[in-house]
Protein backbone atom coordinates (compact mmCIF):
# COMPACT_ATOMS: atom_id res chain seq x y z
CA UNK A 1 0.00 0.00 0.00
CA UNK A 2 3.15 2.00 0.81
CA UNK A 3 4.41 2.06 -2.40
CA UNK A 4 1.24 2.32 -4.65
CA UNK A 5 0.49 5.75 -2.22
CA UNK A 6 4.09 7.02 -3.12
CA UNK A 7 3.60 5.67 -7.03
CA UNK A 8 0.17 7.62 -7.14
CA UNK A 9 1.76 10.90 -5.56
CA UNK A 10 4.22 10.89 -8.64
CA UNK A 11 1.53 11.01 -10.65
CA UNK A 12 0.37 14.00 -9.35
CA UNK A 13 0.42 16.90 -11.05
CA UNK A 14 2.90 19.30 -9.22
CA UNK A 15 4.07 16.84 -6.80
CA UNK A 16 7.90 16.01 -6.36
CA UNK A 17 9.55 14.40 -3.80
CA UNK A 18 12.42 16.73 -2.78
CA UNK A 19 14.63 17.05 0.49
CA UNK A 20 16.81 19.83 1.79
CA UNK A 21 20.24 19.00 3.15
CA UNK A 22 20.56 20.65 5.38
CA UNK A 23 16.93 20.87 6.77
CA UNK A 24 15.83 24.78 5.91
CA UNK A 25 15.44 26.91 9.42
CA UNK A 26 12.31 28.42 9.77
CA UNK A 27 10.07 26.32 7.13
CA UNK A 28 7.78 23.97 7.71
CA UNK A 29 8.65 20.72 6.65
CA UNK A 30 5.09 20.03 5.01
CA UNK A 31 5.98 19.27 1.67
CA UNK A 32 2.34 18.67 0.22
CA UNK A 33 1.19 22.60 0.40
CA UNK A 34 -1.40 23.31 -2.43
CA UNK A 35 -1.44 27.54 -1.73
CA UNK A 36 -1.08 29.25 1.29
CA UNK A 37 -3.02 32.22 2.09
CA UNK A 38 -1.26 34.89 4.02
CA UNK A 39 -3.58 35.59 6.96
CA UNK A 40 -5.99 33.17 7.29
CA UNK A 41 -3.94 29.65 8.14
CA UNK A 42 -4.43 26.89 5.67
CA UNK A 43 -6.51 26.43 3.00
CA UNK A 44 -7.36 22.78 1.83
CA UNK A 45 -8.94 24.07 -1.98
CA UNK A 46 -7.95 26.95 -4.04
CA UNK A 47 -11.23 27.96 -4.10
CA UNK A 48 -11.97 27.62 -0.58
CA UNK A 49 -10.46 31.29 0.89
CA UNK A 50 -11.96 33.14 3.10
CA UNK A 51 -13.17 36.52 1.63
CA UNK A 52 -10.83 38.55 3.82
CA UNK A 53 -7.84 36.61 2.77
CA UNK A 54 -5.71 39.33 1.07
CA UNK A 55 -2.59 37.50 -0.42
CA UNK A 56 -1.92 33.63 -1.87
CA UNK A 57 1.73 32.16 -2.54
CA UNK A 58 3.37 28.90 -3.02
CA UNK A 59 5.92 27.78 -0.82
CA UNK A 60 9.17 29.18 -2.38
CA UNK A 61 11.07 26.24 -2.02
CA UNK A 62 8.33 24.05 -3.89
CA UNK A 63 7.66 26.94 -6.44
CA UNK A 64 11.57 25.76 -7.21
CA UNK A 65 11.20 22.50 -7.67
CA UNK A 66 8.26 22.76 -9.37
CA UNK A 67 10.03 25.00 -11.90
CA UNK A 68 13.16 22.78 -11.85
CA UNK A 69 10.53 19.92 -12.89
CA UNK A 70 9.26 21.44 -15.80
CA UNK A 71 13.05 22.04 -17.30
CA UNK A 72 13.78 18.56 -16.67
CA UNK A 73 14.09 17.54 -20.16
CA UNK A 74 16.04 20.30 -21.05
CA UNK A 75 18.14 19.86 -18.21
CA UNK A 76 19.31 16.45 -19.50
CA UNK A 77 19.17 17.50 -23.06
CA UNK A 78 22.45 20.13 -21.82
CA UNK A 79 24.17 17.59 -20.31
CA UNK A 80 24.19 15.34 -22.59
CA UNK A 81 25.05 18.13 -25.36
CA UNK A 82 27.89 19.51 -23.11
CA UNK A 83 28.70 15.38 -23.29
CA UNK A 84 28.39 14.80 -19.75
CA UNK A 85 27.88 11.15 -18.04
CA UNK A 86 25.01 11.90 -16.54
CA UNK A 87 25.10 8.98 -14.07
CA UNK A 88 28.22 11.03 -12.92
CA UNK A 89 26.89 14.34 -12.42
CA UNK A 90 24.85 13.93 -9.71
CA UNK A 91 25.82 16.84 -7.06
CA UNK A 92 27.33 20.01 -8.15
CA UNK A 93 24.27 22.38 -10.18
CA UNK A 94 23.99 25.65 -9.67
CA UNK A 95 20.46 27.30 -10.63
CA UNK A 96 20.29 31.54 -10.69
CA UNK A 97 17.25 32.68 -10.20
CA UNK A 98 15.97 36.52 -11.27
CA UNK A 99 13.75 37.70 -8.67
CA UNK A 100 10.68 40.27 -9.36
CA UNK A 101 8.38 41.94 -7.40
CA UNK A 102 6.37 45.27 -9.12
CA UNK A 103 2.89 46.89 -8.39
CA UNK A 104 0.64 45.52 -10.26
CA UNK A 105 -1.85 49.18 -10.46
CA UNK A 106 -5.26 48.80 -10.49
CA UNK A 107 -7.05 46.03 -10.27
CA UNK A 108 -10.50 46.88 -8.83
CA UNK A 109 -13.27 45.73 -9.98
CA UNK A 110 -15.01 48.00 -11.74
CA UNK A 111 -18.16 46.83 -10.56
CA UNK A 112 -19.80 44.09 -9.16
CA UNK A 113 -19.79 42.85 -5.45
CA UNK A 114 -17.55 41.35 -4.01
CA UNK A 115 -14.88 41.98 -0.42
CA UNK A 116 -13.63 45.54 0.29
CA UNK A 117 -10.07 44.98 -0.64
CA UNK A 118 -7.38 47.61 -1.86
CA UNK A 119 -7.28 47.73 -5.33
CA UNK A 120 -3.53 47.96 -5.69
CA UNK A 121 -1.64 44.40 -6.15
CA UNK A 122 2.03 43.05 -5.54
CA UNK A 123 2.94 40.65 -7.57
CA UNK A 124 6.31 38.81 -6.53
CA UNK A 125 7.88 36.10 -9.18
CA UNK A 126 10.86 34.86 -10.26
CA UNK A 127 12.54 32.95 -13.24
CA UNK A 128 15.06 30.57 -13.58
CA UNK A 129 17.78 32.35 -15.54
CA UNK A 130 20.30 29.15 -15.63
CA UNK A 131 21.68 26.11 -14.58
CA UNK A 132 25.22 24.92 -14.33
CA UNK A 133 27.15 22.05 -12.94
CA UNK A 134 30.73 21.73 -11.88
CA UNK A 135 31.31 18.17 -12.22
CA UNK A 136 34.12 16.69 -10.06
CA UNK A 137 36.69 16.20 -12.33
CA UNK A 138 36.41 19.63 -13.82
CA UNK A 139 37.70 23.25 -13.03
CA UNK A 140 35.28 25.45 -14.68
CA UNK A 141 31.27 25.65 -14.26
CA UNK A 142 29.26 24.77 -17.63
CA UNK A 143 26.37 25.98 -18.47
CA UNK A 144 23.93 23.68 -19.28
CA UNK A 145 20.70 25.59 -19.48
CA UNK A 146 20.03 29.21 -20.75
CA UNK A 147 16.56 30.60 -20.12
CA UNK A 148 16.53 31.86 -24.23
CA UNK A 149 13.77 34.46 -23.25
CA UNK A 150 14.01 36.11 -20.26
CA UNK A 151 11.85 38.54 -20.24
CA UNK A 152 8.82 36.23 -21.82
CA UNK A 153 5.93 36.04 -19.43
CA UNK A 154 6.06 32.80 -19.76
CA UNK A 155 9.45 32.09 -17.95
CA UNK A 156 8.57 34.39 -15.34
CA UNK A 157 7.05 32.19 -12.63
CA UNK A 158 4.26 34.14 -10.06
CA UNK A 159 5.17 32.69 -6.55
CA UNK A 160 3.19 35.26 -4.13
CA UNK A 161 0.17 37.45 -5.38
CA UNK A 162 -1.18 40.31 -2.76
CA UNK A 163 -3.79 42.82 -2.57
CA UNK A 164 -1.68 45.95 -1.13
CA UNK A 165 -0.52 49.07 -2.27
CA UNK A 166 3.09 48.75 -2.71
CA UNK A 167 3.47 51.99 -0.89
CA UNK A 168 2.13 50.64 2.38
CA UNK A 169 5.44 49.64 3.52
CA UNK A 170 4.22 47.81 6.81
CA UNK A 171 1.92 45.53 5.45
CA UNK A 172 4.48 44.58 2.45
CA UNK A 173 7.08 43.84 4.24
CA UNK A 174 4.42 41.40 6.95
CA UNK A 175 3.34 39.62 3.76
CA UNK A 176 6.61 39.22 1.95
CA UNK A 177 8.63 38.44 5.39
CA UNK A 178 8.02 34.78 4.97
CA UNK A 179 9.42 34.70 1.88
CA UNK A 180 12.49 36.22 2.69
CA UNK A 181 13.17 33.59 5.70
CA UNK A 182 12.57 30.90 3.38
CA UNK A 183 14.90 32.52 0.61
CA UNK A 184 17.35 33.30 3.16
CA UNK A 185 17.26 29.69 4.44
CA UNK A 186 17.89 28.01 0.97
CA UNK A 187 20.62 30.26 0.64
CA UNK A 188 22.35 27.90 3.17
CA UNK A 189 21.34 24.38 2.16
CA UNK A 190 20.82 21.91 -0.93
CA UNK A 191 18.04 20.93 -2.31
CA UNK A 192 18.35 16.91 -3.09
CA UNK A 193 15.32 16.68 -6.31
CA UNK A 194 15.60 13.31 -8.72
CA UNK A 195 15.81 14.61 -12.48
CA UNK A 196 16.46 12.02 -15.33
CA UNK A 197 15.84 9.38 -12.61
CA UNK A 198 18.47 10.24 -10.32
CA UNK A 199 18.89 12.18 -7.13
CA UNK A 200 20.69 15.46 -7.91
CA UNK A 201 21.84 17.97 -5.10
CA UNK A 202 21.15 21.90 -6.18
CA UNK A 203 22.09 25.21 -4.45
CA UNK A 204 20.48 28.39 -5.65
CA UNK A 205 21.24 32.17 -6.04
CA UNK A 206 19.02 34.80 -6.02
CA UNK A 207 19.29 38.03 -7.69
CA UNK A 208 16.97 40.50 -7.49
CA UNK A 209 17.30 42.70 -10.19
CA UNK A 210 13.41 42.88 -11.48
CA UNK A 211 12.70 45.35 -8.75
CA UNK A 212 11.73 48.98 -10.37
CA UNK A 213 13.42 52.26 -8.66
CA UNK A 214 10.02 52.93 -6.63
CA UNK A 215 10.76 49.00 -5.13
CA UNK A 216 14.52 49.14 -4.85
CA UNK A 217 13.93 52.30 -2.92
CA UNK A 218 11.36 50.31 -0.55
CA UNK A 219 13.21 47.22 -0.04
CA UNK A 220 16.27 48.97 0.42
CA UNK A 221 15.17 51.23 3.18
CA UNK A 222 16.23 54.73 1.51
CA UNK A 223 14.32 57.56 0.91
CA UNK A 224 11.27 57.70 -1.88
CA UNK A 225 12.15 58.92 -5.11
CA UNK A 226 11.91 62.76 -4.64
CA UNK A 227 14.84 62.29 -2.41
CA UNK A 228 18.30 64.54 -2.54
CA UNK A 229 19.92 61.09 -2.87
CA UNK A 230 19.07 60.35 -6.32
CA UNK A 231 20.62 57.50 -6.97
CA UNK A 232 20.08 53.74 -5.84
CA UNK A 233 23.33 52.33 -6.76
CA UNK A 234 25.71 55.09 -5.45
CA UNK A 235 25.11 58.26 -2.97
CA UNK A 236 25.40 61.32 -4.76
CA UNK A 237 22.95 63.72 -4.39
CA UNK A 238 21.31 66.59 -7.32
CA UNK A 239 23.61 68.69 -6.56
CA UNK A 240 26.78 66.42 -7.00
CA UNK A 241 25.77 64.71 -9.84
CA UNK A 242 24.19 67.70 -11.55
CA UNK A 243 28.48 68.84 -11.66
CA UNK A 244 29.66 65.63 -12.64
CA UNK A 245 28.09 63.93 -15.53
CA UNK A 246 30.86 61.05 -15.84
CA UNK A 247 32.52 59.29 -13.18
CA UNK A 248 30.44 57.67 -10.55
CA UNK A 249 30.54 53.85 -9.44
CA UNK A 250 28.18 51.36 -7.69
CA UNK A 251 28.71 51.74 -4.04
CA UNK A 252 25.47 50.62 -2.53
CA UNK A 253 24.70 47.34 -1.22
CA UNK A 254 22.38 45.38 0.59
CA UNK A 255 24.95 45.23 3.87
CA UNK A 256 25.77 48.68 3.75
CA UNK A 257 22.62 50.23 3.61
CA UNK A 258 21.77 47.80 6.89
CA UNK A 259 24.75 49.09 8.54
CA UNK A 260 23.70 52.65 7.90
CA UNK A 261 20.14 51.79 9.11
CA UNK A 262 22.11 50.82 12.39
CA UNK A 263 23.94 53.73 12.57
CA UNK A 264 20.42 55.94 12.12
CA UNK A 265 18.69 54.31 14.38
CA UNK A 266 21.63 54.42 16.82
CA UNK A 267 23.07 58.03 16.17
CA UNK A 268 26.64 57.05 17.32
CA UNK A 269 27.54 60.03 17.44
CA UNK A 270 25.21 62.38 18.65
CA UNK A 271 24.65 64.05 15.35
CA UNK A 272 21.31 66.61 14.42
CA UNK A 273 18.66 64.69 12.08
CA UNK A 274 20.73 67.13 8.95
CA UNK A 275 23.82 65.68 9.87
CA UNK A 276 23.22 62.13 10.60
CA UNK A 277 20.67 61.90 7.37
CA UNK A 278 24.37 63.10 5.62
CA UNK A 279 25.99 60.32 7.07
CA UNK A 280 23.36 57.26 6.73
CA UNK A 281 22.92 58.86 2.94
CA UNK A 282 19.11 58.65 3.06
CA UNK A 283 18.83 55.44 4.43
CA UNK A 284 16.54 55.55 6.97
CA UNK A 285 14.45 53.02 7.57
CA UNK A 286 15.65 49.16 8.07
CA UNK A 287 16.42 47.38 4.79
CA UNK A 288 14.13 44.44 4.35
CA UNK A 289 14.86 42.18 1.03
CA UNK A 290 18.50 42.27 -1.02
CA UNK A 291 17.93 43.88 -4.45
CA UNK A 292 20.31 44.24 -7.16
CA UNK A 293 19.16 47.41 -8.77
CA UNK A 294 19.70 47.78 -12.35
CA UNK A 295 18.92 50.36 -15.12
CA UNK A 296 16.99 47.46 -17.75
CA UNK A 297 17.14 49.21 -21.48
CA UNK A 298 13.76 50.47 -21.51
CA UNK A 299 14.57 52.93 -18.70
CA UNK A 300 17.64 53.60 -20.39
CA UNK A 301 15.74 54.56 -23.61
CA UNK A 302 13.16 56.22 -21.17
CA UNK A 303 15.74 58.48 -19.75
CA UNK A 304 17.61 59.70 -22.58
CA UNK A 305 14.80 60.24 -24.69
CA UNK A 306 13.18 62.76 -22.02
CA UNK A 307 16.64 64.66 -22.25
CA UNK A 308 16.61 64.57 -26.17
CA UNK A 309 13.14 65.99 -25.78
CA UNK A 310 14.09 68.71 -23.90
CA UNK A 311 16.99 69.48 -26.21
CA UNK A 312 14.79 69.61 -29.06
CA UNK A 313 12.07 72.27 -27.03
CA UNK A 314 15.21 74.27 -26.34
CA UNK A 315 16.75 74.18 -29.53
CA UNK A 316 13.38 75.09 -31.06
CA UNK A 317 13.16 78.22 -29.09
CA UNK A 318 16.66 78.78 -29.52
CA UNK A 319 17.67 78.73 -25.89
CA UNK A 320 21.41 79.75 -26.05
CA UNK A 321 20.06 83.24 -27.40
CA UNK A 322 17.50 83.87 -24.52
CA UNK A 323 18.18 84.97 -20.39
CA UNK A 324 15.54 83.02 -18.26
CA UNK A 325 12.97 82.51 -20.86
CA UNK A 326 9.49 82.56 -18.99
CA UNK A 327 7.40 79.73 -18.70
CA UNK A 328 4.97 80.93 -21.60
CA UNK A 329 8.24 81.06 -23.80
CA UNK A 330 9.04 77.60 -23.02
CA UNK A 331 5.73 76.00 -23.12
CA UNK A 332 5.24 77.69 -26.64
CA UNK A 333 8.44 76.06 -27.62
CA UNK A 334 6.89 72.74 -26.62
CA UNK A 335 3.78 72.82 -27.67
CA UNK A 336 5.62 73.51 -31.26
CA UNK A 337 7.48 70.79 -30.91
CA UNK A 338 4.81 68.52 -30.10
CA UNK A 339 2.63 69.48 -32.86
CA UNK A 340 5.41 68.96 -35.14
CA UNK A 341 5.62 65.82 -34.43
CA UNK A 342 2.51 64.47 -34.15
CA UNK A 343 2.00 65.92 -37.92
CA UNK A 344 5.26 64.92 -39.11
CA UNK A 345 5.15 61.25 -37.58
CA UNK A 346 1.76 60.97 -36.04
CA UNK A 347 3.71 60.99 -32.72
CA UNK A 348 0.78 61.72 -30.16
CA UNK A 349 1.98 63.91 -26.96
CA UNK A 350 2.55 61.44 -23.86
CA UNK A 351 1.40 62.40 -20.39
CA UNK A 352 4.65 60.14 -19.12
CA UNK A 353 7.13 59.24 -21.40
CA UNK A 354 6.76 55.54 -22.39
CA UNK A 355 8.86 53.17 -24.35
CA UNK A 356 7.17 53.15 -27.59
CA UNK A 357 7.22 57.27 -27.78
CA UNK A 358 10.88 56.78 -26.60
CA UNK A 359 11.88 54.67 -29.58
CA UNK A 360 10.37 56.80 -31.92
CA UNK A 361 11.41 59.66 -31.16
CA UNK A 362 15.50 58.62 -30.96
CA UNK A 363 15.33 58.46 -34.87
CA UNK A 364 17.66 60.17 -37.28
CA UNK A 365 13.70 60.30 -38.87
CA UNK A 366 12.38 62.72 -35.61
CA UNK A 367 15.97 64.64 -35.53
CA UNK A 368 14.49 65.62 -39.38
CA UNK A 369 11.60 66.73 -38.10
CA UNK A 370 12.23 68.76 -35.50
CA UNK A 371 15.43 70.69 -37.68
CA UNK A 372 12.55 71.93 -39.85
CA UNK A 373 11.89 73.78 -36.65
CA UNK A 374 15.39 74.65 -35.82
CA UNK A 375 16.48 78.23 -37.61
CA UNK A 376 19.99 78.19 -37.31
CA UNK A 377 22.21 75.86 -40.13
CA UNK A 378 24.92 74.61 -37.58
CA UNK A 379 22.67 73.77 -35.19
CA UNK A 380 20.68 71.72 -37.17
CA UNK A 381 23.80 69.80 -37.70
CA UNK A 382 24.77 69.60 -34.02
CA UNK A 383 21.53 68.15 -33.86
CA UNK A 384 21.98 65.50 -36.44
CA UNK A 385 25.58 64.93 -35.08
CA UNK A 386 24.28 64.57 -31.49
CA UNK A 387 21.72 61.84 -32.38
CA UNK A 388 24.47 59.83 -35.12
CA UNK A 389 26.52 59.60 -31.69
CA UNK A 390 23.62 58.48 -29.58
CA UNK A 391 22.71 55.76 -32.19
Amino acid sequence: LHSLRNAEKELLPGFHQFEWQPALKNVSTSCNVGIINGLSGWASSVDDSPADTITRRFRYDVALVSALKDLEEDIMDGLRESGMEDSICTSGFSVMIKECCDGMGDVSEKHGGGPAIPEKAVRFSFTIMSVSVLADNKEEEVTIFTEPKPNSELSCKPLCLMFVDESDHETLTALLGPIVAERNAMKESRLILSIGGLPRSFRFHFRGTGYDEKMVREMEGMEASGSTYICTLCDSTRAEASKNMVLHSVTRSHEENLERYETWRSNPFSESADELRDRVKGVSSKPFLETHPTLDALHCDIGNASEFYKIFQDEIGEVYKKVNPSREERRSWRAALDKQLRKKMKLKPVMRMNGNYARRLMTLEAVEVVCELVPSEERKEALRELMRLYL
